[in-house]
């Protein structure tokens, strides 16, 4: 100690200024450096797995015994969903087909009514539905079964990156023991930097002439793709050093392990980021991460050390070389056995063709979803908060709709130039919406017609002026006489608004159901001054509806709505009278699965439903014999759906909604600069409905009138009963009690056509009303 000192003693003048320089740096430089970057270690860190975007479902598919269904629509949903076919259907998200019989390998999900397990399922179709479900191992029958949904938007903050955050008790074993045998095999034991690696990484280096091998442990990748920059200077590893050991300082090597895999940079796709394995797995294979088979593991294994270079989609053979590499280090290290090896490295890549990342695919139904939970969630939960909505998007009915539309246009020809559309599709009974289209083009983000765009109604309002009537059984019935005689009413400003029906003739004697088929101007509006503007305009704002025009243009179509706005009028008639919001969002679950908010509609009992039924039947009849006759005399009459047919002036809108026994779908075409189309309801948004349901399995509306409801034979020139074999007798539905009795005989009915028809025509409408703008055509 003595001779210790004393070298000391003779030392210290030489080492004074050094000792005091180097503390003067510890204390005023390093140790305040060091301070600020341990901060940002744990402030990053601890940030780093809720900064997780949010995520946009559709809904679960169903499958059921007597579920109508097309093999072309499940296979759509299997593909949307990111099932892949597989040809042997045992691998959890895959596929295979045998004749009319599909097995499939369902992924389980957990939702906000719970979700499903994983199962193996039996499905086979025939005669455009689903013939049984069945257990695939047991062969037992199951009652319903649900496919998980597919992922279509998702809501990103500025930086586009696309993650999935799993658990480490999530991650395949493989991939947790194989990450470590590839790329630091030494992580459970060093603090951060492997000085050894470094030191087998530069003599390797320095042997072959040029980078072979890097030294860079786990932590030091995980620092880098948080903190650094990819800058190669001396600054950036002093930094990505000191990092490391601050963050194996302050945490688990468990935790450090989880954020890497969340975290590590996989691929990218035009503007968004691949980040973590979980997220990889669905880009490349379409399937979770926990359902990889060894030969996928190694794959993303080995893309860690260059996810561009060895990009399987654009340089497939070098991605294989390199997968096949890996899986030999795995069974070098134990992790596969020789069998497993051989198989592996014999398999081909299977990337999925064209894998998409779950973007936002549908703009126009998110734009729904958004406006339908804002006052739950503002802009920053929605985009950070790692949640999971589920939606009530039907993919098959989606991607049936724009198609629709877009074939529509293009058999148009000239015709579709510059016009544009829009078309929502609800469940009838529920007010689900299941696809939303707001442009002609398909994925566009820009203006949402289907939501924004009030276009006038034309001759689509007649149905509702016909059910305010027929709320009155004692004045009204679907064989009430109506007058169709010429209108000519004269306004404040001494004008007279002289409507005409789209023929430009009158059409008496006329009962109320013709008169709704063919869509007669004129008998709609005497009936509905007669049944009284103000009972008609309160029953549209009942529906939320402001900004009416108090006029008689009213009755045929002189109110500007979105296609949304009129789904919500006519799902009120598809639901039998049951006023139900529509509904696009069915529950949001948090970052851990947990049910925050459900999104339910419980429909009270219905209002009016003989008027309701009484009118769709005479709907029906629109899709038989009047407006929408293409309907009645194409393959879809067996739907016998009830629909209605509109055009606004001088063939500006193009409109046609109808519903089957399952869907309700609202179509519009027209211009955005307003000018004419030459377009009916019938040669455009009728025809864009044809070719949706042409694919869309649903099942018929039943063709018979309603409980409550009687078949009557009636005479069209009176309006009475009569007997069926009478020369032009017609079959009407009838509120029960509400109709004589009496019948006329054949005989009477013929005398009576001699002397004029009926005796006893409803009076005309006469009078000054309000101001009148131009009336919307008559179909």
């Amino acid at each position: 100690m003595t001779r210790t000192r004393s070298f000391a003693r003779r030392c210290w003048p030489w080492l004074r200024i050094p000792f005091w320089i180097g503390m003067g740096l510890l204390f005023g430089f390093v140790l305040p450096y060091t301070l600020v970057l341990n901060k940002r270690v744990q402030d990053r860190f601890n940030e780093l797995v809720f900064a997780v975007p949010t995520k946009v479902y559709a809904r679960p598919l169903p499958l059921a015994a007597g579920t109508p269904m097309t093999p072309a629509a499940l296979e759509l949903e299997l593909t949307f969903a990111g099932y892949s076919n597989d040809g042997k259907g045992q691998v959890a998200g895959s596929w295979v087909k045998q004749g009319a019989r599909y097995t499939i390998a369902s992924r389980g999900y957990a939702g906000p009514d719970g979700g499903e397990l994983p199962k193996r399922i039996r499905v086979t179709l025939g005669r455009g539905m689903v013939q049984s479900v069945q257990d695939a191992a047991s062969g037992k029958p199951i009652e319903l079964a649900h496919l998980d949904p597919a992922r279509i938007a998702t809501l990103y903050g500025a930086s586009q990156e696309e993650r999935r955050f799993v658990r480490l008790a999530d991650v395949p074993p493989l991939l947790v023991s194989g990450l470590q045998a590839v790329e630091d095999r030494d992580f459970n034991h060093h603090i951060g930097i492997d000085v050894s690696a470094i030191a087998r990484a530069a003599f390797a280096n320095l042997r072959a002439g040029h980078t072979v091998q890097g030294g860079s442990t786990l932590t030091q990748q995980l620092v880098r793709n948080l903190f650094l920059s990819r800058d190669q200077n001396l600054t950036r590893k002093i930094n990505e050093a000191l990092m490391s050991l601050l963050l194996e300082a302050h945490y688990s090597k468990g935790r450090i392990l989880e954020a890497y895999v969340n975290d590590v940079f996989l691929g990218q796709q035009g503007g968004q980021a691949v980040h973590g394995f979980a997220a990889a797995s669905e880009f490349y294979f379409g399937r979770r991460l926990e359902d990889l088979r060894p030969q996928e593991i190694a794959l993303l294994v080995g893309m860690v050390k260059g996810p561009s270079y060895y990009d399987p989609r654009r340089s497939p053979q070098r991605a294989l070389t390199r997968r096949n590499l890996v899986l030999q280090e795995f069974f070098e290290t134990n992790l596969i056995s020789a069998g497993q090896l051989n198989a592996a490295q014999a398999a081909p890549l299977d990337i999925v063709k064209n894998g998409q990342l779950p973007h936002n695919r549908f703009p126009a139904f998110v734009d729904l979803v958004r406006k339908q939970i804002t006052a739950d969630f503002d802009e920053q939960a929605l985009r950070e908060g790692n949640l999971s909505i589920f939606t009530t998007l039907d993919p098959a009915a989606q991607l049936y709709t724009e198609q629709a539309i877009t074939s529509t246009l293009k058999g148009l020809g000239k015709r579709g130039d510059g016009v544009q559309a829009a078309a929502v599709v609800t469940d009838a009974h529920s007010g689900s919406v299941l696809a939303v289209v707001g442009s002609k083009i398909p994925g566009d983000p820009g203006f949402n017609r289907a939501l924004d765009a009030r276009r006038p109604i034309g001759s689509t309002i007649k149905p509702f002026v016909y059910l305010v009537a027929l709320t009155q059984p004692e004045r009204w019935n679907l064989a009430s006489m109506m007058d169709d005689g010429p209108i000519s009413l004269r306004q404040p400003d001494g004008s007279y608004w002289t409507p005409q029906n789209d023929d430009h003739r009158s059409h008496d004697p006329l009962i109320m159901v013709d008169a709704l088929a063919h869509s007669w101007n004129l008998a709609t509006i005497h009936l509905g001054l007669q049944v009284g503007l103000p009972r008609i305009q309160a029953f549209l704002k009942s529906f939320g509806i402001g900004d009416i025009n108090p006029s008689p243009s009213l009755l045929i179509g002189a109110l500007d709505l979105a296609p949304l706005q009129l789904t919500q009028l006519y799902q009120y008639l598809a639901a039998d009278g049951h006023a139900l919001p529509l509904v696009a969002v069915r529950g949001v679950l948090d970052g851990n699965g947990r049910t925050i908010k459900r999104y339910q509609v419980q429909s009270g009992r219905g209002e009016y439903q003989d008027a309701v039924r009484l009118t769709t039947w005479a709907m029906q009849q629109v899709a038989e014999y009047g407006t929408a006759s293409a309907l009645g005399n194409s393959a879809l009459a067996s739907l016998h759906a009830a629909g209605k047919t509109g055009t606004s002036n001088d063939m500006r809108d193009s409109w046609f909604a109808g519903f089957t026994g399952e869907h309700l779908a609202v179509f519009w075409m027209g211009r955005d600069d307003n000018k004419p189309t030459t377009l009916f309801g019938a040669s455009g948004g009728l025809r864009a409905w044809r070719d949706l349901f042409a694919k869309l399995p649903s099942r018929p509306l039943s063709a018979a009138p309603g409980e409550g409801l009687e078949m009557a034979w009636i005479n069209p020139v009176s309006g009475r009963r009569t007997e069926p074999q009478c020369e032009g007798a017609q079959q009407v539905p009838v509120i029960a009690g509400t109709v004589s009795a009496d019948t006329e005989g054949c005989f009477w009915q013929g005398i009576q056509s001699l002397f004029g028809g009926s005796d006893n025509p409803p009076p005309s409408a006469s009078g000054a009303v309000p101001a009148a703008p131009g009336a919307p055509s008559g179909n």
